[in-house]
């Protein structure tokens, strides 16, 4: 096979690949994500959304990714597994 035909399969790679990581790796913020979002995520059925919805109405917001841990039904293999799928933003304050 020649260079300029092998240049351009590896572009068509690089291209595609680009595309399909981007979409994979979607990225909620924990502090406004719905429950139908938390529910996207692989390994969270309704039950565990809610309770993250619940906990996170209840402690005022996540004030880190690692608090998901103290959500009951997340022990250390989930939270390995789901816990790229979410960013921290802090809640906005009511306080001036």
């Amino acid at each position: 096979m020649n260079i300029w035909l092998k240049s351009i399969i590896l572009s068509i790679a690089l291209v595609f690949g680009g595309f399909t990581s981007a979409y994979a790796m979607e990225q909620f913020n924990l502090n406004t994500a719905t429950v139908a979002q938390l529910e996207s995520v692989k390994g969270i059925g309704p039950k565990l959304a809610g309770a993250i919805a619940q906990y996170r109405k209840s402690h005022h917001g996540f004030k880190s990714v690692d608090e998901l841990k103290d959500v009951k039904g997340i022990g250390d293999k989930k939270f390995a597994k789901i816990k790229g799928s979410f960013r921290l933003s802090p809640v906005k304050s009511s306080k001036p």
